[in-house]
C-alpha cells in the first residue's frame, strides 16, 4: 500500500485503500499497522486533523479491528 507522509510527532506516514477499507500507519518508531473497515470519510477527517495521533487514538486505535504488519 502506498503511505504518505504526515506532519506528526507520533506518525510517519498514512495509507488507504478504499476498496478493502483498510487504512495502514507507519509510526515513527516504525510500527505498520493496519485498520480494518475504516471508512473512507473517517479517513479524510483523519488526514485533515491538525494532529493525526490524537485523532488516531480517539476515533481509529480502538474503534476498529486491526493487525501489525510491520
Amino acid at each position: 500500500m502506498i503511505r504518505d507522509p504526515v506532519a506528526s510527532t507520533n506518525v510517519a506516514s498514512i495509507g488507504y485503500d478504499a476498496d478493502s477499507a483498510t487504512l495502514e500507519v507507519e509510526f515513527v518508531n516504525g510500527f505498520v499497522y493496519q485498520y480494518f473497515n475504516v471508512p473512507s470519510g473517517l479517513y479524510e477527517q483523519l488526514m485533515a486533523a491538525p494532529s493525526k495521533g490524537q485523532f488516531l487514538n480517539r476515533y481509529i486505535r480502538n474503534g476498529y479491528p486491526y493487525s501489525r504488519v510491520g
